[in-house]
């Protein structure tokens, strides 16, 4: 947790990204622009100041760069590219969290790359092999968060049991709910359902003393029954891109019904963006705590590759909000409160 008074400082890869470092560079200007917190931009110092200097407030604002001469591409093998890429931007953004420079790091770049690099230099809280990440869903279902979403695709059955501690954790944290429920999403209510390892792993939670209500289906995501759905990262992936693609989904809908009425449909966009922003649902949580590597001994925030100035604005807010309430402290006195108990 930072010390009172004190600006959070958050480490930015400004390379990662589809539209690094333009609108990662913008992102962190109206970041700072609010005044409590520091930022620190990694990237070519040259490439970095040209981008700071089209706005005229820059200098005025608490932000630095430090040099990084490399950048790690999508589609490189992340490992590989950690390995013998030691000066790209994401690396050197993480080792400023390692060397007590930052209290955070962002990136929009390779998740893969920015997983690894958190790993290699941050390392594992102690306990868990890899990092889970969840996500809220703000706006359809208020109170809820979907855990893991990409970062681990074969789980084994104590796997879903961290999962389920990081989302309570963030849920207690981060959304302010004292005790939060816990679902393992699966094909059924019943115990029995669903494959080999959430069977095993009901058994794990109901025994865990968290505030576990037993299997929710695909039905209940939205319903606030639990308030930590618990699956593997293959299942949280595409449930969670499905649900960004929801919005955009419903206007081209509500478009295609009303194209014989072109008046009618230009006022039903206006009432309808009013009432359900659809351009906010991929971000509307981020302040929240979305993106965060769950696991890792740092707190590490991956955003989405095609962000633009305002979603990067949010992912350092979010990182921001996550440093504040000490979500590493707390995940790992949890840990160890399991540990002393038999339970993990």
């Amino acid at each position: 947790m930072s010390e009172v008074g004190k600006k959070v400082r958050i480490a930015v890869d400004a390379m990662g990204g589809d539209y690094a470092p333009g609108e990662i560079v913008e992102g962190a200007v109206y970041a700072a622009q609010k005044g409590d917190m520091e930022i620190i931009l990694t990237g070519p110092l040259s490439i970095l100041e040209g981008e700071l200097a089209k706005y005229s407030s820059s200098n005025d604002l608490p932000i630095r760069c430090v040099e990084a001469s490399e950048v790690i591409k999508e589609g490189e093998s992340p490992a590989l590219a950690i390995r013998h890429k030691r000066n790209s931007s994401i690396v050197v953004a993480t080792k400023l969290v390692k060397a007590g420079e930052a209290d955070a790091v962002v990136s929009a770049g390779s998740s893969g790359a920015t997983a690894v690099s958190a790993i290699v230099y941050l390392g594992m809280i102690e306990g868990l092999e890899r990092p889970a990440i969840a996500a809220p869903f703000k706006g359809l279902g208020p109170d809820v968060i979907l855990v893991d979403i990409g970062g681990n695709v074969d789980c084994k059955p104590y796997q879903f049991l961290s999962f389920a501690i990081a989302g309570s954790v963030y849920a207690r944290k981060l959304l302010n709910i004292a005790d939060p429920t816990v679902g393992l999403l699966s094909t059924g209510a019943e115990e029995g359902k669903g494959s080999e390892a959430v069977r095993e792993a009901y058994s794990l939670l109901e025994n865990s003393g968290l505030n576990f209500i037993g299997n929710v289906e695909g039905s209940d995501i939205f319903s606030g029954r639990a308030n930590v759905i618990v699956c593997d990262g293959f299942v949280g992936n595409v449930i969670i891109k499905f649900y960004e693609s929801l919005g955009n989904a419903a206007l081209d809908f509500i478009r295609r019904k009303l194209r014989k009425y072109p008046l009618a449909g230009s006022i039903a966009k206006l009432v309808f963006n009013k009432i359900f922003p659809v351009t906010r649902l991929a971000y509307e949580g981020e302040e929240e705590g979305g993106g965060i590597l769950w696991g890792i001994d740092g707190v590490v925030r991956i955003t989405h590759g095609a962000c633009r100035a305002p979603h990067m604005a949010h992912a350092i807010a979010s990182a921001r909000n996550t440093v504040n309430a000490d979500i590493v402290g707390s995940l790992k006195s949890e840990l160890a409160k399991l540990r002393a108990e038999n339970k993990l």
